[in-house]
């Protein structure tokens, strides 16, 4: 397996009630696969509260969707094939079945064994039979793969861990802050974001506000022969580079899971799927380092 860039997660957030001289607090860590940097500017005596809150929403969701912790939900329940469902889980599991009705299938979370036969060198064809997530039974409080799936939240996590963060942020008074898990969240703002390309480079910028961004490029890593984001029926991907951009509160998970699903599917079909899906506008680079927009 390759990556092609070290990634840094970094979340930026003043308060709105922050007076001139007030308290700063900073900490650095790893989580979600990457390095983060988490800088707040609060009032003194609630900063480096509101700090540790932020850090312990990081653990807890590590604790849902990590891939990695052999005790977390998702290990858990790629072990046994069933059980119970956290509020969190159901959360992204309805949004995942959403997007993938929408996408035709393409976004699917069920890809995991096929990701574990390309990186050990196991059997491929038998690891594509096991992809579907419409087999994956989703009950009120309980969930059921069918023998041999295994799930993979690498594609909509850091985009939910986005959404829950700016949403802990906004109810401790944080009016202006800039959340980057993987996925970027603006409360407040403009800001400013580039986006690049793994081969063209950078190919320009957006400003965004009250929003989230998302961005999928299938060859910044590999896995076997293949490009990280794997095509659920066989296929290559078609982009290069795909950002997602969408309005409103809590909309990371969604940018995140369209902007991966996006990169397998021909213009045409994106443009109906993004409006389906509600999103404000998607930026499409192509093998030859072109840029469009829908």
């Amino acid at each position: 397996m390759r990556l092609s860039r070290r990634r840094f997660l970094t979340l930026s957030a003043c308060a709105l009630a922050a007076p001139a001289g007030a308290a700063t607090g900073r900490w650095t860590g790893y989580a979600f696969g990457a390095e983060v940097s988490v800088e707040l500017r609060g009032p003194h005596g609630l900063v480096e509260a509101d700090l540790q809150a932020v850090i312990a929403e990081i653990r807890a969701l590590e604790r849902r969707f990590s891939l990695y912790d052999p005790a977390s939900d998702l290990s858990r329940l790629n072990a046994r094939r069933e059980g119970p469902l956290s509020p969190e889980m159901r959360e992204v599991l309805e949004l995942s079945h959403r997007v993938h009705a929408v996408t035709g299938g393409l976004f699917d979370l069920t890809i995991q064994p096929l990701w574990e036969a390309l990186a050990q060198g196991g059997d491929v064809t038998a690891a594509r039979d096991l992809i579907g997530l419409d087999r994956v039974t989703l009950e009120a409080d309980y969930v059921k793969l069918v023998a041999g799936q295994k799930l993979s939240f690498n594609g909509i996590a850091q985009g939910y861990a986005t959404d829950r963060i700016a949403a802990l942020l906004a109810a401790r008074g944080y009016g202006d802050a800039l959340i980057n898990m993987g996925e970027f969240a603006a409360l407040g703002g403009p800001f400013r974001l580039g986006f690049e390309d793994p081969d063209a480079g950078r190919l320009g910028a957006v400003h965004l506000s009250a929003g989230a961004m998302a961005t999928s490029s299938p060859s910044a890593m590999t896995v076997g022969s293949e490009t990280h984001i794997l095509h659920p029926k066989g296929g290559k991907a078609l982009w290069s580079t795909v950002t997602v951009l969408a309005k409103g509160a809590g909309q990371a998970a969604l940018a995140d899971a369209a902007s991966t699903a996006f990169c397998l599917m021909p213009r045409p079909e994106i443009e109906t799927a993004k409006r389906k899906l509600g999103l404000s506008r998607v930026y499409l680079v192509d093998v030859a380092g072109n840029l469009s927009s829908l």
